[in-house]
């Protein structure tokens, strides 16, 4: 079938690490013809059906040079592709919510599009953990700064990050001494215009912060930890964290087992849990990584069984 990536530029795809990339060579070697474009390309004139200026794509399989060959662009509709793959990173904003308004009429015009446009809107990846209280350590969503020095005054060290944030951008720890927590709460919440989340420290994350892919509600058999590096609290790659694959705890599964089945449901054919110690800390619909550093150390070919799923869903 011919798949349309919905992504950022593929010129700044990191192709030693990027998961979409990953995505693209399997589906390749699996006999699927690919086509790229951002979500600026997509367009609906009003009686006609939703639209995307798309380049079809070929790999070159080079490393250092090239590693991909387009056409000349071309509007084609949605519902012409054999599946859609939205895999646009963050920021969750008002541009990225409307992309999914878009891809949901194109999906009542017969496009199959992955992760389901309805299920990325509805599972904002910091706020979507909050459906899951038995799941999570304490967190609080809040505008107010009363309510931050609260939480803090009952929790002692705490995680306060941005609703639209990646790749640990934007998160701050404050410990006991509560050093501080005032203007770090006003830029964060700018004087109360912005909501923040704001949870319990968890020491746990010395061990890193696991990423726990699920295809088709079912886990990957090794979890990618990110372990924070030097006096980093964050353990994001992004940030310099170091990515270790591993096989899934008890309680890694437990976790799986109880939200995979859930998720996938809803529409979400890849998921990725954001687990330290025991509890979620997020659930990533966008655009998960971690594939290709878990298929170079455990030998778990994660790009390959979305593929499959992918297959399967759009058949």
């Amino acid at each position: 079938m011919l798949i349309l990536v919905v992504a950022d530029p593929l010129d700044r795809f990191k192709i030693a690490k990027d998961t979409t990339f990953s995505m693209m060579r399997a589906a390749a070697a699996r006999g699927h013809a690919l086509a790229a474009c951002e979500p600026r390309h997509l367009r609906w004139v009003s009686g006609e059906p939703v639209t995307a200026l798309a380049r079809r794509v070929e790999l070159t399989g080079a490393v250092d040079g090239p590693w991909y060959r387009a056409a000349p662009e071309a509007r084609v509709a949605l519902r012409d592709f054999g599946a859609v793959l939205m895999r646009k990173d963050p920021p969750f904003d008002a541009e990225y919510i409307y992309a999914t308004h878009l891809f949901e009429r194109a999906e009542a015009e017969g496009a199959r599009v992955v992760n389901k446009p309805r299920a990325l809107r509805d599972h904002p990846e910091k706020l979507a953990i909050m459906e899951f209280p038995e799941w999570i350590g304490p967190t609080l969503v809040t505008r107010d700064a009363a309510d931050i020095r609260a939480f803090h005054a009952e929790h002692k060290d705490i995680i306060l990050k941005p609703l639209d944030g990646m790749g640990g951008m934007g998160i701050f720890r404050v410990k006991e001494d509560g050093l501080n927590l005032g203007s770090i709460a006003e830029t964060l919440n700018e004087h109360g215009a912005r909501t923040v989340m704001v949870q319990r420290f968890l020491p746990e994350i010395a061990r890193g912060d696991k990423r726990i892919l699920l295809i088709a509600g079912e886990p990957l058999p090794f979890s990618l930890a990110r372990i924070p590096q030097g006096t980093e609290v964050r353990g994001n790659m992004a940030v310099g964290g170091k990515g270790v694959a591993q096989p899934l705890s008890a309680r890694d599964r437990e976790i799986a087992e109880a939200l995979g089945p859930v998720l996938h449901a809803r529409g979400l054919l890849l998921v990725g849990l954001d687990v330290i110690g025991d509890w979620v800390t997020e659930i990533n619909v966008t655009s998960p990584t971690g594939f290709q550093e878990i298929h170079r150390q455990a030998g778990c070919d994660g790009a390959t069984r979305f593929v499959e799923a992918l297959e399967a869903a759009c058949a």
